[in-house]
């Protein structure tokens, strides 16, 4: 009898071991400015306009949840064919600074970024990326392995010759860069998939293509490998070495992150319905 006892008697040591609290101390690391300047010029519609927001955070330490906001700074564009400035201001004091007076980025101008915080200053370049329009999106009748996922079929015609990147943004902080390599002037269909707990249906989506460059294509395929489209999708935090296209300055091991670039961006939005 007494045998019966003894692996129920071990098998409990086990589990209440098993639920002692390991604390693990993770080094607090000086936090760094973060520029988020994706500036997205809505060229397919009957007035062209642009979304031109400079969002300005702090890095913060692994676990915490809120992302500092950085609204004390000053932020001005150059326009470097003729040194026109063009002023952004944070009406709301919540790190969203846009441009006092209405601005579209045009064509084969070199715009510099400069932001000024905490006696550093920032730069870096950018120059609109041309990109094309969609052809059409519709909801497909496919799924994946769960047979519950929302299908998205998408089609557009790739401009020939040249070399050409792109980002898609599919709501939800959902996102996919995709280059021509293998359909180079050719047109183009390609399916993305919805989860089943992204979406839930009827539901309305608004789908977003913008034109980017090689180098930005490289950098958001990191970020993304580094942190992940979940928890607020890869803008949300930026890995500490990964480094975007601004510079410090004043002090220049003291590096930003972030990126600034402008796109050309095309938009469809879509009911999603319910499929039998």
């Amino acid at each position: 009898m007494i045998k019966k006892y003894i692996l129920p008697v071990l098998f409990l040591f086990t589990i209440v071991s098993c639920e002692k609290v390991i604390n693990v101390e993770v080094p607090s690391i000086e936090p760094k400015l973060i520029i988020d300047a994706n500036f997205e010029v809505l060229f397919n519609k009957n007035q062209i306009t642009a979304n031109s927001i400079v969002k300005l955070s702090l890095s913060s330490d692994y676990f915490d949840e809120e992302i500092p906001a950085v609204s004390n700074a000053i932020v001005f564009l150059t326009n470097l064919s003729n040194n026109t400035i063009i002023n952004f201001i944070d009406t709301n004091s919540d790190g969203n600074f846009e441009p006092i007076n209405t601005f579209i980025p045009a064509d084969d101008i070199i715009y510099e970024l400069t932001v000024v915080y905490n006696n550093h200053t920032y730069k870096g370049n950018a120059s609109k990326v041309k990109s094309t329009p969609l052809t059409n999106v519709i909801q497909g009748d496919d799924t994946l392995f769960s047979g519950k996922e929302t299908e998205i079929e998408i089609t557009f015609k790739d401009e020939p010759i040249i070399e050409n990147y792109y980002l898609f943004n599919f709501d939800r902080n959902l996102f996919l860069s995709i280059d021509d390599r293998y359909f180079n002037g050719s047109d183009y269909n390609f399916s993305f998939f919805y989860q089943e707990e992204e979406i839930e249906l009827p539901e309305t989506v608004t789908i977003r293509m913008s034109g980017i460059t090689k180098e930005y294509f490289t950098y958001f395929e990191i970020l993304i490998g580094q942190s992940g489209q979940n928890s607020g999708g890869p803008f949300a935090t930026a890995p500490s070495s990964l480094l975007g296209n601004m510079i410090n300055t004043t002090e220049e091991d003291n590096f930003p992150l972030g990126y600034f670039h402008i796109s050309e961006t095309d938009t469809f939005t879509i009911q999603l319905v319910e499929k039998d």
